[in-house]
């Protein structure tokens, strides 16, 4: 009776130690990370769910370009190009000297009328050279003659100019905190210089009112 029993707990036993063993071994899907992904993601990468978001592309943005050096050549016509652009702003807008309306009023002034001084300078040289001691005696006397005659008509102009200023900066600009004297200067200075050669430009004609 011992033996059959024992034998029987002993076939009870063996099944359910199968079934352990079977249940305790059951695999598990185990997700593996190639080498490859890990090396290319950035330090504190966090994976999405499910997939990465891609990465979308900076509208508007290029490679700097490098600028090309300028050859020798390429600097000194660079260089012309900007004094000649600078001369022609200087003869269209003049310089800090030239501004202000009561400066744009005397060369109105003068540039509106015939100046003797137009003639101050071509006439100086030909009073140079006819009052050289090689000239005969009646040619150094009227070179003199036109000399003094030049200068002459170079005060006249300048006080009229001046006169004709003066009224007219105390018409319209009462206020006004621009010294005469130089006023007066910046206007004769002008008169002498041929019109073609004045900066600013003349803006207005020979004759037009002012």
């Amino acid at each position: 009776m011992c033996t059959g029993r024992s034998r029987l707990a002993t076939l009870h036993l063996v099944p359910s130690l199968f079934r352990r063993k079977s249940t305790a071994t059951v695999d598990e899907p185990v997700t593996e990370v190639t080498t490859d992904e890990t090396s290319t993601r950035p330090r504190g990468y966090t994976p999405a769910k499910g997939r990465e978001t891609p990465k979308r592309p900076v509208a508007g943005r290029r490679p700097p370009s490098a600028v090309k050096p300028l050859s020798k050549e390429e600097s000194k016509e660079r260089r012309r190009q900007l004094r000649a652009e600078a001369a022609a702003e200087f003869r269209r807008e003049g310089g800090p000297r030239d501004r202000g309306p009561e400066r744009l009023l005397a060369r109105n002034v003068v540039d509106s009328r015939r100046t003797v001084g137009t003639w101050f300078f071509g006439g100086a040289l030909i009073v140079l050279i006819g009052s050289s001691a090689a000239m005969p005696p009646t040619v150094r006397l009227v070179s003199n003659l036109l000399w003094a005659a030049l200068a002459i008509g170079v005060v006249i102009d300048s006080v009229l100019i001046s006169r004709k200023i003066k009224k007219l900066v105390r018409e319209r600009y009462p206020n006004t905190g621009q010294r005469m004297g130089s006023l007066y200067l910046y206007a004769i200075m002008r008169s002498i210089t041929f019109r073609r050669m004045r900066a600013p430009a003349p803006r207005v004609n020979l004759g037009d009112p002012v």
